[in-house]
């Protein structure tokens, strides 16, 4: 009987929580609803009160610059056409190299990885052969700071893993001759009317 009576007491604070329970939530103080009030969104009960909320997507407000001269603005506009006109070979080269280091991952064999950088690097001495070459100096400039930002190394690095020191030293040797630098790194700070013109250009939406 002593055992009985246990289990009718515990039966009896189960059900007098739940109900405690369902009359907490029903008595949760929601907003009052006016006419326009159509839009179904979440809520947070915040002890007793629920409160809606509606996740907002990011945006973003850019100041309209002043520029202090017509010579300023024509440099601006110059560096603007070189940049865009650099950033699709600097996502390439990106792309490209992710593809390399992910294909070299698959294989152990030395010959298989030989072959694959080598159709690397044929693929770029064909762009550069065909397009890269067109570049100006200061094209070129950009470029090799480009792609510093988007594979996080420098040319003179990506060269120097993939064909080793001597290569990206002699490289880096006739770089210099026609106006280039291979270790060219990139500062968003310092950068910062290039990193303006890229994040501005639609290129990541």
């Amino acid at each position: 009987m002593k055992y009985y009576r246990l289990f009718i007491l515990f039966i009896v604070i189960i059900a007098s929580n739940a109900v405690k329970a369902q009359e907490s939530s029903a008595s949760a103080i929601w907003p009052v609803l006016g006419k326009n009030d159509t839009i179904r969104v979440a809520a947070t009960n915040d002890n007793g009160y629920m409160i809606p909320w509606i996740g907002l997507d990011e945006v973003v407000i850019n100041g309209k610059r002043i520029w202090h001269s017509a010579e300023e603005q024509a440099a601006y506009n110059r560096l603007r056409y070189n940049v865009l006109k650099v950033m699709p070979y600097a996502l390439y080269a990106k792309r490209r190299y992710e593809k390399l280091e992910s294909d070299l991952a698959t294989v152990t064999e030395k010959k298989d990885q030989k072959k694959l950088v080598k159709e690397c690097d044929n693929e770029i001495k064909n762009m550069f052969n065909t397009e890269i070459k067109e570049l100006t100096i200061t094209q070129g400039q950009i470029l090799t700071k480009l792609i510093d930002r988007e594979l996080g190394r420098t040319t003179y690095d990506i060269v120097k893993q993939t064909k080793g020191g001597f290569a990206a030293f002699s490289y880096q040797l006739v770089a210099r001759v026609v106006g280039h630098n291979l270790k060219n790194t990139y500062d968003p700070v310092q950068e910062r009317d290039i990193e303006s013109i890229i994040v501005n250009s639609g290129y990541y939406q």
